[in-house]
């Protein structure tokens, strides 16, 4: 299978797009709870929902046959302890800053059984981190048991029109999402050449996305998005058009903010809650702003927070086992000199 660079800009902006979207969500959602009333931006929430994670997880999936086929010890610590450790320091640190709410609420008998039931129920907004390894897991057995991928897409697609709600996040997380972390994976090739083919064809394809923005708004407003074989189609019509839309931004030398903000989208996803939940306090007791207006400086400080950490850590060399594994969280023989942030391959 053809071998892509670690860094392709298109790739990073659809990252980019993708976590802004992430963030917004929390971040508005967030703020209206707060303020126990919607803003302006909860309809580009709405919009974008159909397609928000899917993206995330199809541009995820992107890269896995260039290290399907490595030993699974190697696989293993690169795919599974790499998230692990993120996951598990980053879920500490949101905690330690929740766990006096918790306390109040359980006591802290109750907050620190929370607190270990976290390590097999995902914590918060940390889910996609524990949930990452997981379809590492699964294509991986699937690829060494050669199993067909045909089978195996159709399996995931079945999972993810069935109407699964168990409540326990990870199944139904997994029945909804890995369709399109598998379609990544499978259909890499097909995808880098839509990006090469929407450069190509700039005029075409704003037709393809006009179409598309009717279809997919016309559908969130209708309330059909989340219907069986709607939300399916609605989640591949999107990242597709993510796709389209990275490829035209990188052809036209703009917006090169959103290249750097997927490059860096582990680190913008692992900090953002901090900033977003300060920077939403302060604004709803000064009382200035409007609720839509709020979500979005809400959402701005929750994205580019992080990004300035990242660049205090870099000026400094201080606190990089942030965002950067210590030699000591590799598995044994596994360990290289690697950039200072990795992405979610």
């Amino acid at each position: 299978m053809h071998q892509h660079p670690q860094r392709i800009d298109w790739v990073d902006t659809a990252k980019g797009i993708c976590i802004v979207f992430v963030v917004m969500m929390h971040s508005v959602l967030g703020v209206e709870a707060a303020a126990g009333q919607t803003g302006w931006m909860h309809a580009i929430v709405a919009f974008a929902a159909p397609f928000r994670m899917p993206d995330f997880f199809l541009i995820s999936g992107l890269f896995l046959s260039n290290v399907i086929t490595r030993d699974w010890r190697l696989y293993a610590d690169r795919k599974i302890v790499h998230f692990a450790y993120f996951y598990v320091l980053w879920m500490t640190i949101q905690f330690a800053v929740k766990a006096p709410v918790f306390a109040a609420d359980m006591g802290w008998a109750g907050a620190l059984q929370f607190y270990l039931v976290s390590f097999v129920n995902p914590f918060g907004t940390l889910w996609f981190i524990y949930m990452l390894p997981i379809f590492f897991i699964v294509c991986k057995i699937a690829h060494d048991r050669n199993i067909p991928w045909q089978l195996m897409l159709a399996g995931a697609a079945l999972l993810q029109i069935a109407p699964i709600h168990t409540g326990y996040l990870l199944v139904d997380e997994f029945a909804s999402r890995f369709v399109y972390f598998y379609a990544g994976y499978i259909f890499a090739q097909r995808i880098f050449e839509l990006a090469d083919w929407a450069q190509d064809r700039a005029g075409l394809s704003l037709a393809f996305l006009a179409v598309w923005a009717l279809v997919n708004g016309g559908l969130v407003y209708a309330g059909w998005a989340a219907l069986p074989l709607v939300s399916l189609a609605l989640g591949a019509a999107g990242a597709g058009a993510i796709i389209l839309t990275s490829a035209l931004i990188v052809k036209s030398g703009r917006l090169d903010v959103l290249r750097a903000f997927g490059a860096n989208s582990i680190v913008i996803y692992l900090a953002f809650f901090f900033p977003m939940a300060v920077t939403r306090i302060l604004l709803l007791k000064l009382g200035l702003l409007d609720v839509g207006t709020v979500s979005l400086v809400v959402t701005a400080a929750a994205v580019i927070s992080p990004m300035i950490l990242l660049w205090m850590i870099e000026k400094t060399g201080i606190g990089w086992f942030l965002f950067k594994r210590p030699k000591w969280a590799y598995l044994d023989g596994t360990f290289r000199k690697r950039p200072a942030v990795q992405p979610a391959e």
